[in-house]
């Protein structure tokens, strides 16, 4: 919703600043999503005067005009046909920029002549269509005024969001009721005359069975002057983003966005009937709407129609072929009430967006029905002159009147305000409500425009947020026992940590039975008797599986059967060692075979290897909180693994977390897969939770210095794992090695047999100052030294 701070002010009296204004809309519900000053934006227009003009010497539609500013005179060419002596009128200089165009303003020359700056049409300051020529000002106006203030709209726009249930303010007057009851300024009075009007209406109404309209009223205009609506009414649409059409349909335009009442008018020569009749529309039956566009209606939607055809879309727009035109004569007010429910289905099927869809989808006053049309009459007869009818009728208004009683202890039950009973009745009132103390309780009744209101909670945010959220006290949570316990234990919660983990890893996961064949649980140790289903539903699933690998095996298998190539899947399930409960356990297991990079024009393909399962086994432990510090690998993976290609990922040799590496492969081959396959099992349920209840990470520490590095190459038997040796150059200072890499291992000319070279880049991180080269020497000591003691020589 967008108006500006004078069109607010016409129906607010107040003193109060826009940044007071501004301040207190977003206090009371009404959030301020943008303001905007066109004067800022514009600074650089200012008024001139021409002193001269003459025929431009080399160009028969150009003048060459001596521009008077405040700022010196200045030369501009302009081929405006109104540009000549004596014009008063906006005179951009040369590095502005012209915001119709969107061209930055340079100096040059045209045809031969200085041009340093722009004498400006509406177009091309963004104010509206008009290019026909420059903007004329009265000849009185002051030399060197801000386009603003000389036009009239250094009225600033501000534009705010409204909640679904709040269709009371989709008009001014609303929030200048609301910031009027929140102490901002008096409500002014709203000005209303019924005009009784003369001689019958061209127009009657009628409202078929079925039809979404409660009531619908209208009148007649004789002798209209439809053209162009005053100069004010004009800006005060376009500050909004509206378009002026003509006087009488601006109207409807303006007094739907001032009083949130929607309207439409016809033409009545254009009707073909003399009664409009409200009804569901026609399957299928088509409409051109204002926006000139068809659309096919449904027996959901009600039309207007005219005995011809359909001549408006109930509460969302009006018929192309009865809209009102410059030459329009005679013109037919609407002013309807509809089924919200309704026009919302109407808009979302047709998927117009109109201000009249928006605003009666969320509720319009009823009692808008008889002040509307007065209203509207009269500025009617005012802009456009012309004779108003009798007004005529069909249907009856809802009745809108209801009470609700407020508790006035309700307000600090609900919210910890505490409020006399005086102070919220006068608080309602303000808004509007009709307030009556009985025995200690509030009987309120609410007004007509006020929808939303049906009960005492909804009495008691009226009261909240206009006395003040920020009033609310601050109180201390209740003690944690009496917090809602959380749903999921941390059992539960590990495996959809370690899903999400995997999924990250570029693994889709896969859900497969629990029970395998005899056969292909024997490729996985020992299978007790116990494991054997009594009853199974196929004979190749008669055996509980020993491991989730056999399944995914036989995933994978018949994915390749299909022609697939290129596996990357994991499953988190239950695995059996017997028939006891103890002996189920919750596993988290992958495969990936065929290609971690697809063939690719700008890159070359790679196979998967065991240091890509060894990384997903890796991001499992991690999501479930393993201390990967302290991690070892053993090489004592089960036999179902490749031999030398394979590991245990474990705490000591007795206490394993992951297997990971390539299936042997007269596993995968027993499988019908050919080529290697890579796999991983994390048994997360062995991995201990944190002692104690602290679970958060601890606090980021970033140093202030520089990290810098240093590359060291050492000698180790062959035998010797790589791992053993970055552990131990770890330790050397934990205070200052932030990290440990190997880039290369040697085998060849210059390392005897037997031995192999590893050479590794030590991160050196400071923290308390920066390293001195005693410092730095020192400390490569010392990792010289540490490596020595894990067997290790430094290579030279």
């Amino acid at each position: 919703m967008k108006f500006t701070f004078s069109w607010l002010q016409d129906h607010l009296d107040t003193t109060a600043s826009l940044e007071d204004i501004v301040e207190k809309l977003s206090l009371i519900g009404l959030e301020v999503e943008s303001v905007t000053d066109r004067g800022a934006d514009l600074a650089a227009f200012k008024t001139c005067r021409v002193k001269q003009a003459v025929q431009h010497p080399n160009a028969d539609r150009l003048r060459v005009c001596l521009a008077e500013t405040c700022e010196g005179d200045v030369q501009v060419v302009c081929g405006a046909p109104n540009a000549r002596t004596g014009l008063v009128g906006i005179f951009a200089p040369a590095g502005t920029w012209i915001p119709g165009t969107e061209v930055m303003l340079k100096a040059g020359e045209i045809r031969g002549e200085a041009s340093n700056g722009m004498l400006v049409s509406e177009r091309e300051m963004g104010l509206s269509d008009e290019h026909d020529g420059i903007i004329e000002l009265p000849a009185d106006t002051p030399l060197g005024l801000p386009i603003a203030e000389a036009m009239g709209f250094d009225d600033p726009i501000i534009e705010i969001g409204i909640t679904p249930n709040r269709g009371d303010c989709l008009g001014v007057r609303g929030i200048a009721r609301d910031l009027a009851a929140a102490g901002l300024g008096q409500l002014k009075p709203l000005q209303i005359k019924h005009e009784a009007g003369s001689g019958p209406s061209p127009v009657r109404w009628a409202i078929a069975e079925g039809a979404a309209v409660s009531c619908v009223a209208g009148r007649g205009f004789r002798g209209v002057k439809n053209g162009a609506s005053p100069r004010w009414l004009q800006d005060r649409l376009r500050a909004v983003g509206l378009r002026p059409v003509s006087a009488l349909v601006d109207v409807t335009n303006y007094i739907s966005l001032d009083l949130g009442r929607p309207l439409h008018v016809f033409d009545v020569d254009r009707l073909r009937s003399d009664c409009l009749t409200w009804r569901g529309a026609t399957p299928g039956e088509s409409f051109r709407a204002l926006d000139d566009r068809d659309y096919t209606l449904d027996d959901t939607m009600t039309v207007a129609c005219d005995g011809q055809g359909v001549v408006g879309l109930g509460g969302v727009m009006g018929g192309a072929d009865s809209g009102c035109q410059d030459d329009t004569t005679t013109a037919f007010l609407e002013v309807a009430l509809f089924d919200p429910v309704s026009i919302a289905m109407t808009g979302r099927k047709t998927g117009i967006h109109s201000d009249a869809r928006y605003r009666f989808e969320r509720g319009v006053d009823p009692d808008s029905l008889s002040w509307g049309l007065d209203i509207a009459t009269r500025m009617i007869l005012d802009l456009c002159g012309g004779e108003a009818s009798e007004v005529v009728m069909a249907g009856s208004p809802p009745d809108h009147q209801r009470s609700v009683t407020l508790r006035p202890a309700r307000l600090f039950e609900l919210c910890g305000v505490e409020l006399a009973a005086t102070d919220q009745a006068n608080i309602l009132r303000q808004l509007g409500f009709g307030v009556e103390d009985k025995d200690g309780l509030l009987v309120v009744a609410v007004p007509s425009w006020r929808s939303d209101v049906e009960l005492e909670s909804c009495l008691v945010e009226e009261v909240l947020r206009i006395h003040g959220f920020d009033k609310i006290p601050e109180l201390p949570l209740p003690s944690p026992s009496s917090l809602p316990q959380v749903a999921l234990t941390r059992e539960q919660r590990r495996v959809s940590t370690i899903r999400t983990a995997l999924c990250w890893q570029g693994l889709n996961e896969a859900v497969t039975f629990s029970f395998v064949s005899a056969a292909q649980a024997a490729f996985f140790g020992p299978v007790p008797e116990t494991l054997t289903v009594v009853n199974p539903i196929s004979a190749d699933l008669d055996t509980m599986r020993p491991s989730l690998l056999p399944t995914l095996l036989a995933a994978v298998a018949r994915n390749r059967d299909r022609g697939a190539a290129d596996y990357a899947i994991f499953e988190v399930g239950p695995q059996y060692k017997g028939d006891n409960p103890a002996d189920q356990q919750e596993v988290a297991a992958g495969l990936r075979a065929g290609h971690f990079v697809g063939p690719h024009w700008d890159q070359g393909t790679r196979a998967v290897d065991v240091f890509d399962v060894k990384a997903d086994a890796l991001a499992a432990l991690q999501a479930v909180g393993a201390p990967l510090e302290n991690l070892h690998v053993f090489t004592t993976a089960p036999e179902y693994y490749h031999p030398g290609r394979s590991g245990v990922l474990g705490l000591g040799p007795k206490n394993a977390l992951a297997f990971f590496g390539e299936l042997h492969p007269r596993v995968s081959g027993a499988a019908g897969i050919k080529g290697p396959v890579l796999a991983f099992e994390v048994f997360f349920e062995q991995v201990p939770f944190p002692k104690g209840k602290k679970t958060t990470k601890p606090a980021l520490e970033l140093s202030a210095f520089q990290a810098f590095t240093r590359d060291f190459a050492f000698v180790v038997d062959a035998q010797t794992p790589a791992q053993q040796l970055l552990r131990a150059l770890k330790g050397a200072d934990k205070s200052l090695i932030g990290d440990v890499l190997l880039f290369d291992v040697y085998q060849g000319d210059g390392v005897a047999v037997g031995k192999k070279s590893l050479a590794v880049t030590v991160t050196i991180q400071p923290h308390a100052h920066t390293l001195t080269e005693d410092d730095i020497a020192a400390l490569s000591q010392r990792i010289i030294r540490q490596a020595m003691k894990s067997g290790a020589v430094l290579r030279h």
